[in-house]
């Protein structure tokens, strides 16, 4: 087990992490440092827990977000692999039904760009 010094808020912090991740720590701890410091300059001396309290806050908020976004992502991609698999079925079947489905895009298209022109 190793350990790290960080600084949040100007207080030092030891910190036991696995060997090797050191960096990683200090990285991690210089970002939330920002949110502190960002905090810090919005609201000036409001406590140093309540600082934390609030900087952790928008981490999570931010976090939150993120996971939404990756679980968007995530269904996108299963609807994508979806219809790659279908598309292989398809072309594995000999194309049988690609001539039609070529053929209904076109008639889309086709309407698409009539109302366009309207």
């Amino acid at each position: 087990m190793a350990t790290v010094t960080v600084s949040i808020d100007g207080k030092a912090y030891k910190m036991a992490c696995d060997a090797g991740q050191e960096p990683h720590v200090e990285a991690l701890a210089a970002r939330f440092d920002q949110y502190v410091s960002h905090l810090r300059g919005a609201f000036g001396e409001i406590g140093d827990n309540r600082l934390l309290v609030m900087a952790a806050v928008m981490v999570m908020d931010e976090m939150q977000e993120t996971e939404k976004r990756v679980a968007a992502l995530e269904a996108e991609l299963a609807r994508a692999q979806d219809a790659a698999a279908k598309a292989e079925r398809r072309l594995a079947d000999g194309g049988a039904g690609t001539d039609r489905a070529l053929a209904a895009i076109a008639d889309r298209l086709e309407a698409v760009t009539a109302r366009l022109a309207q």
